[in-house]
């Protein structure tokens, strides 16, 4: 238990640093899920919408600390090859 003023206020700010990060890592993942199942059922229409929706949400992430730039780089990496070969079967 915190039993200064400044260990409680660590408390109190940890709290909600935490709120925030768990709200922005769910809208994280819930727009990479949409991309994902947008790129499984091959809906060119909703992949373009979603990709520059999903790639502004990591980059988000990298800036508030969630997410190191080298992760997003990746995942954005490996997310623009799925729309690039789903954009190629489909064509």
């Amino acid at each position: 238990m915190a039993n200064n003023p400044q260990a409680r206020k660590r408390v109190r700010q940890a709290e909600r640093r935490t709120e925030l990060n768990r709200t922005l890592r769910s809208r994280m993942r819930t727009e990479i899920k949409k991309l994902e199942v947008a790129i499984e059922a091959g809906n060119k229409e909703v992949i373009g919408k979603q990709f520059p929706i999903t790639m502004s949400q990591l980059h988000k992430a990298v800036s508030k600390g969630l997410l190191k730039k080298e992760t997003a780089s990746r995942k954005v990496s490996r997310l623009a090859a799925r729309v690039k070969a789903q954009a190629a079967a489909s064509a």
